[in-house]
């Protein structure tokens, strides 16, 4: 993340909408990021509030037997837990921080953590303990720094989920192809969906064309420049963004993909547990569902590390707990962070859900190292996803100039180039202007 700040502040304010508007140098109320940061008396002590993101009931008794226990530990302080739906998550903090009334202790995704941090909502956690960075994987610690604060980091690493690759080995033996040797970049992948497409007479395809979930994190890992040093223009319309295009032409029409993924959203559980297609979504929560709903396919179904190409690294999705910045319980607000995504905590949460632990500690854990017999495609999932997690360096997220907005509006000239109504490199181009007059709107405001 190396974002300038005078962009940084505007692609913020239109990735909230128009409840930030009005607010452009600073949210207004009772919050505001001119507060100073609350500082350590020594005593954990007092009544925090703690929000979470859409996990009562499926995971009420895991996180109220985790505040029992700290409240155990610390008698004097008290944690009143408040859940809330995933929908308007955003807009919520939002209006929270408007009205001065953010939780002490807050689940925030690299998004809405962005969001906060900008506009110095939140605490910096590593200036509350230096030694902290060691206790979480490297990947998911540098998720939560700001570009120009230096070392400052604004959240407590929770749970991460990585990216990994999943295919029908059957399918893919098919085509000819070794299922012990799967792509490592995204020329490979490209190359095994031309054979699959050859081999499969149209009774089957090789993945989803969804140029909206493959961009830009395919250009990223081509090594294609998404952003300018200054990171305050787009600058993708490159030679290896059209070969990208021209590539995805090429393949949709020789049916590597369904026909419809280009122009909407289809459910690729179901397709890849049909035999429809052979590479599934690189999420290891995926094949626990394949597991459960189509256990024909998921003993079929192969795992490996994910593409990587040039950029040599995973996308990682990550969950935090933020601190409010001006929170009259300091002390109690960090060690009951520290507390929820401490090792223990976060591996017994791992085994409720399809998670991993940011937690470095956690992540030794042999639960995530165990193979099994190698055959097992959850088992194996879990632990390719915990060895790639242990050595992760920044991510290949999605920037956060990359709006929905300017997502909408790049993939707009892409589904043209895909379907022959324009050629590759004007849509390239004209993609690039598009997004370059979003992100100078945004800027503006």
């Amino acid at each position: 993340m190396t974002r300038s700040n005078p962009t940084r502040i505007a692609v913020a304010l239109l990735a909230a909408g128009a409840l930030l508007s009005s607010a452009g140098c600073g949210l207004s109320g009772g919050d505001s990021g001119d507060a100073k940061q609350s500082a350590r008396t020594g005593e954990v002590s007092g009544r925090i509030t703690f929000r979470t993101l859409q996990l009562k009931p499926a995971f009420t008794a895991y996180v109220q037997g985790v505040i029992d226990a700290f409240e155990k530990q610390y008698p004097q302080a008290e944690v009143v837990w408040e859940d809330v739906p995933g929908d308007g998550y955003n807009e919520k903090l939002v209006a929270d921080a408007q009205a001065g009334a953010l939780p002490d202790v807050v689940n925030l995704s690299t998004d809405s953590f962005q969001l906060l941090g900008d506009r110095g909502m939140l605490a910096d956690v590593a200036e509350l303990d230096e030694a902290l960075a060691k206790e979480y994987v490297p990947g998911a610690w540098q998720q939560f720094k700001l570009p120009g604060r230096g070392d400052s980091v604004y959240a407590y690493p929770w749970y991460v989920t990585p990216e990994i690759l999943t295919y029908n080995r059957e399918l893919f033996e098919k085509a000819g192809l070794d299922p012990d040797r799967p792509p490592t970049s995204v020329e490979q992948f490209f190359d095994c969906a031309e054979r699959i497409a050859a081999a499969s007479g149209g009774r089957y395809s090789a993945f989803m064309a969804d140029p909206k979930g493959r961009l830009p994190g395919d250009w990223q890992k081509m090594g294609i420049p998404i952003l300018s040093e200054k990171q305050d223009r787009f600058t993708f319309d490159t030679d290896k963004a059209v070969e990208w295009v021209e590539r995805m032409k090429d393949l949709y029409a020789k049916g590597a993909m369904p026909k419809e993924s280009l122009l909407k959203s289809d459910d690729i559980n179901q397709l890849y547990g049909s035999g429809k297609i052979v590479f599934g979504p690189g999420s290891p929560g995926f094949v626990k569902d394949i597991k459960q709903n189509a256990p024909q396919i998921y003993a079929k179904t192969q795992v490996a590390g994910a593409v990587t190409g040039q950029l040599g690294h995973i996308g990682i999705y990550a969950q935090s707990l933020g601190i409010r910045k001006d929170t009259a319980h300091l002390d109690a607000a960090a060690e009951f962070a520290q507390w929820v995504t401490n090792g223990p905590n976060q591996v017994e949460f791992s085994r409720k859900a399809t998670i991993y632990p940011s937690n470095a500690q956690g992540l030794a854990d042999p639960f995530f190292s165990d193979k099994g017999d190698g055959k097992d495609a959850e088992t194996l999932a879990r632990a390719v996803g915990a060895e790639q997690l242990k050595t992760a360096a920044l991510d290949a997220n999605t920037p956060v100039q990359w709006t929905n907005q300017v997502g909408d509006a790049v993939v707009r000239e892409m589904q043209k180039a895909i379907q022959g109504e324009q050629d590759p490199r004007t849509a390239v181009r004209k993609a690039q202007e598009a997004a370059n007059k979003l992100l100078a709107a945004a800027a503006e405001k």
